[in-house]
């Protein structure tokens, strides 16, 4: 019997567009014979904090619209999290600025490494995803996350536990994934790459189910 096809899927707890994909992403491992590795990596934000320090005046307008109409068509619930998964500070002319100390996105990537490691990886981002993009506020706080772990299957206590000890090997762990997610060919997430060919973005899913379906993908 060959060996399912698989997929590495580079993906981020402050992306939207990860949030938007990850349901497809889900059910493709549930419907098909195929290994979905998940890769989660630090947001840009924190990889290239002057990413948005570049963009032109109209880029965050039209990213906003696109993402809201986005939503509406995959009929899935999006609200800017609360809080944000990335503390941010507006600067002096208005735009983004990133403090050091991000409790939340480094927590975040930790627990998805180690969701990972347990089979378990697109399980966690696609309950934690939806709790913090859907308009659960204080998402961070009470048992929201546990709840969302248990709902894929861990304990998040065990989980905590692991991320504070392992923090430094965690840490390597997610800086091979974004060297992995360079190497792949592109910087954005969720980039998903097979074969050596990446496809980024929510909106390519369809055409690397294509491309999965041409090199045999089955059905389980």
């Amino acid at each position: 019997m060959s060996e399912p096809l698989a997929i590495d899927v580079f993906w981020s707890f402050r992306s939207p567009w990860s949030y938007l994909a990850t349901p497809r992403l889900l059910a493709w491992k549930q419907q098909y014979q195929l290994t979905v590795r998940f890769k989660p990596v630090y947001p840009i934000a924190i990889r290239t904090p002057d990413f948005f320090s570049n963009v032109p005046p109209m880029w965050f307008p039209y990213f906003m619209r696109d993402l809201i109409r986005v939503a509406e068509f995959l009929e899935l619930p999006l609200t800017w999290p609360d809080p944000d998964p990335v503390v941010n500070e507006p600067g002096p002319d208005g735009r983004q600025s990133f403090p050091k100390e991000q409790p939340y996105i480094h927590r975040l990537t930790r627990l998805g490494v180690l969701a990972e490691e347990r089979g378990l990886g697109i399980e966690f981002a696609n309950h934690v995803s939806s709790l913090i993009w859907s308009g659960t506020a204080n998402w961070h706080e009470g048992d929201h996350l546990a709840n969302a772990a248990a709902t894929a299957g861990l304990e998040l206590g065990e989980l905590d536990a692991l991320a504070e000890s392992e923090a430094e090997r965690l840490t390597g762990v997610i800086e091979k994934n974004q060297a992995d997610h360079e190497a792949a060919g592109h910087w954005g997430v969720p980039t998903c790459a097979f074969n050596g060919e990446p496809f980024f973005g929510q909106d390519r899913l369809d055409v690397l189910l294509w491309r999965l379906q041409k090199e045999g993908l089955k059905e389980r």
